[in-house]
């Protein structure tokens, strides 16, 4: 069994539960279609700011 060689102190100890309590990302809402996705990304309709980035399935 492993065992530590030295104590963590309280701050090491808070740096390694950081991500215990990861909240949900923000979400937006596309102007065009009305989309819910991930900011910053595109939405699953391929808009981006409004404007048609990506080609999808339902286009052709």
């Amino acid at each position: 069994m492993a065992v530590q060689q030295n104590k963590k102190s309280p701050s090491k100890r808070g740096m390694h539960r950081a991500h215990d309590f990861i909240s949900a990302p923000p979400l937006a809402v596309e102007p065009v279609s009305g989309e819910t996705h991930r900011r910053h990304h595109v939405s699953p309709s391929g808009y981006y700011r409004g404007k048609k980035i990506v080609r999808t399935k339902a286009d052709e």
